[in-house]
Parts: structure tokens; C-alpha cells; sequence
């Protein structure tokens, strides 16, 4: 086939703008060579009686239908899925035949509106099944992406060499409906002591497009305790509240993703935690100086190391200064505990850092 035939087919199967130098890159010719042959396809279809037009803007071109007859052919132009249609409609192509209530078991209610849109467009037909139904994909689908036939080993084989291409194992993942756990950046580290591998690390409180996206692939999502409210604009999947403050916190958050993640693994974690706040409560039996808790936080610390409270003790605060609701804790305490906003440790590190601040402060205190 000639290079001008490859750039007409790609322009063809495009659907869109495509630049010199991806054209260079397909027909291994130099931009140079690849610009003149796409101009002399303009030129040829600026001739020629047809429907069809192909357009330079600028070192890109794209074949489109001439601006005279559009209006005429929008009825039959086909519109583009989405990419969280596409992937519903890629599980049903790959799991065929597949459950409807399994579907929505993966992928959310929304598979509901994508169901009935797809069988609006005839790539989807649904057989009764008891009190739900069984989808398959149709000839239609087939037709639509190029398959010789809708035979299901053919749909399956040209996904998994599909999703391979185009974007690796994580790709093939999202095709195949591996949903993961997802995991704001402060609590990745409890996905190791959980034992859990497959896992996204997300932005959900002010997430970008491309993280609303990734959002679709995430049936269960970890954030801080208190930000439930925030985060269910951007997703109603099931939310998991995990806390850090203390060892208890970080042991109840593991506690929450035990069935999820490898039991092993999160009960020897459990015991590790447990086993490290019996040691601090140990180290701090050597001190005899009182203390007083500026905040509730800082009251479970204290209680953890069994530690002396009085109104007339060692002030304890924590460092971030003003509380959310506009009292200040941090000025005049004799003691500052590092908070998250303060630390870039994994959690458990974290918590040690906490109780760490404390007996050190004291221990200081005590020898001046």
C-alpha cells in the first residue's frame, strides 16, 4: 500500500485532527515527506465531487464531512461512549454472559443508565433471569469495533489485546472490572499494614479529571475520618473512615479493612501495634510529673501512657495552632504534639512521633 493510502485510512478511522508528526511516525517517513503527501490529499479531495473534505490546520489534518451536508448526516452519526460506559460495556463484552446484578455489584448503579443506553444502541441485549437478567453483547457490537463475529472467545481476545495496548496490566485491569481499594495519599501506608496490594492512591477531597476518573474503578475508598460529606460530591461508592491518632485509631483502622486485605498480615500488625504501646506506656513510667491535656486528642495520648492529669500540670497541645472551630490550643503549652499537617511519615511513624513528643517534653522538663 502506498504512504498516501496509510495517511487517508488513519485520517478515515480517526474521526479527528491528527498532527504531522504522528503520520511520520506511522509511515516512517520524515515530517517533511509525510506534509507534502497529506497536502497533496487535500488538494485531491478539494477536487474531486464528494461529500468528504480533508482539511490542513496547521501541520494537522482531519477528513470530515463537508460543512454543507452536516446537518443532513448528525442523524446517523454514531455519538462516542464515554469511557465509564465503554468500561461497563467491555465487562458485559468480556464476562458474557454476564448477571446484570453482578454488573452493578461492580460497577455501581450507575451500570443501570449504562445497561439501558446500550441496549438503546443495540450493542447490548438483556434475556430474563429470574428476577434480574443475563447480558450478552449483539452483532451490532461486533460490527461496531471491527470483530469478524460476536463469538464470545473472538470479544474476549480482542479486549484483553486491546486494553494490553493501549494501556498495560493497569488498562487490562480496568477492561476486566478489577476494582480497587482506593486511598488518599496519608493513609497509603495502611495499605501495607493491612497486606493489601491492589490499591489507588487518590486525591478525593478536590480531585482532578483524570482522578473523578480513576474514582470509577474504586469500590471501597479510605479517607480521614470527618471528610464523609466533602468527598460524596465526587463519589458514592462506600467510604471508609479511618483515624491515626493514637495506636487504638490505627488498630481500628486495620480492624476495618480486615476482610479485604490478607488477615495475616493485618492481625501480626495488630499484635506489633498493640505490643508498641505497651512499650510506651512502659518508658513512661519513670516520669512523676502531672500533666494537662489542652485537647481531647491529647487526653488519649495521656491516658495511653497513664500519666498523672491536673489543672496545674504540664500543658500538652497540639501544633497546629487554631482548632477548626476558632479556639486557639497551641499558645502558652509547655509541650507541642506534631500533627499530620506536620509529618510526612508512614502512619505508624506518625503515632510514635506523637507519644515520642510527650515523654521526651516531660523527661526535658523533669531533668531542668
Amino acid at each position: 500500500m502506498s504512504d498516501k493510502e496509510v495517511i487517508e485510512a488513519v485520517l478515515f478511522a480517526a474521526g479527528g485532527a491528527i498532527d504531522a508528526a504522528t503520520l511520520a511516525k506511522l509511515t516512517g517517513k520524515k515530517k517533511k515527506q509525510v506534509i507534502t503527501i497529506a497536502t497533496d490529499l487535500v488538494n485531491e479531495y478539494a477536487s474531486r465531487e464528494s461529500g468528504i473534505e480533508v482539511i490542513d490546520l496547521g501541520e494537522r489534518y482531519v477528513m470530515q464531512v463537508k460543512p454543507k451536508y452536516t446537518d443532513m448526516v448528525r442523524p446517523f452519526a454514531p455519538k462516542e461512549l464515554s469511557a465509564p460506559m465503554l468500561r461497563t460495556l467491555s465487562m458485559i463484552a468480556y464476562h458474557q454472559p454476564l448477571i446484570q446484578s453482578d454488573l452493578v455489584d461492580m460497577r455501581g448503579n450507575s451500570a443501570y443508565d449504562h445497561i439501558r443506553e446500550l441496549k438503546e444502541r443495540g450493542f447490548v441485549e438483556a434475556l430474563p433471569h429470574g428476577r434480574t437478567k443475563l447480558l450478552r453483547t449483539t452483532s451490532l457490537f461486533a460490527d461496531y469495533f471491527g470483530l469478524e463475529s460476536n463469538d464470545p472467545e473472538l470479544v474476549k481476545k480482542k479486549i484483553v489485546e486491546l486494553s494490553r495496548l493501549q494501556s498495560g496490566q493497569s488498562g487490562l485491569n480496568k477492561w476486566l472490572g478489577r476494582r480497587f481499594i482506593g486511598v488518599t495519599p496519608m493513609y497509603e501506608s495502611l495499605m501495607d499494614l493491612c497486606g493489601i496490594r491492589e490499591y489507588k492512591v487518590i486525591n478525593a477531597y478536590d480531585p482532578t479529571e483524570d482522578e473523578l476518573d480513576e474514582l470509577e474503578d474504586v469500590y471501597k475508598l479510605v479517607i480521614s475520618k470527618g471528610y464523609v460529606e466533602k468527598v460524596s460530591k465526587y463519589y458514592d461508592g462506600e467510604i471508609i473512615e479511618a483515624s491515626s491518632t493514637t495506636f487504638d485509631d490505627l488498630i481500628d483502622s486495620i480492624r476495618l479493612l480486615e476482610n479485604v486485605g490478607d488477615s495475616e498480615k493485618a492481625e501480626s500488625s495488630i499484635e506489633f501495634i498493640a505490643d508498641l504501646k505497651e512499650r510506651y506506656a512502659s518508658k513512661a513510667l519513670v516520669i512523676s510529673k502531672k500533666v494537662q491535656p489542652a485537647t481531647e486528642m491529647v487526653a488519649r495520648i495521656v491516658s495511653d501512657l497513664r500519666l498523672g492529669v491536673s489543672s496545674t500540670g504540664v500543658v500538652i497541645a497540639p501544633d497546629y495552632g487554631t482548632s477548626t472551630e476558632g479556639v486557639e490550643v497551641s499558645e502558652g503549652a509547655d509541650i507541642l504534639i506534631p500533627t499530620h499537617k506536620n509529618l510526612e511519615s508512614n502512619l505508624l511513624e506518625r503515632v510514635c512521633s506523637k507519644y515520642d513528643a510527650v515523654i521526651d517534653g516531660l523527661k526535658k522538663l523533669e531533668d531542668s
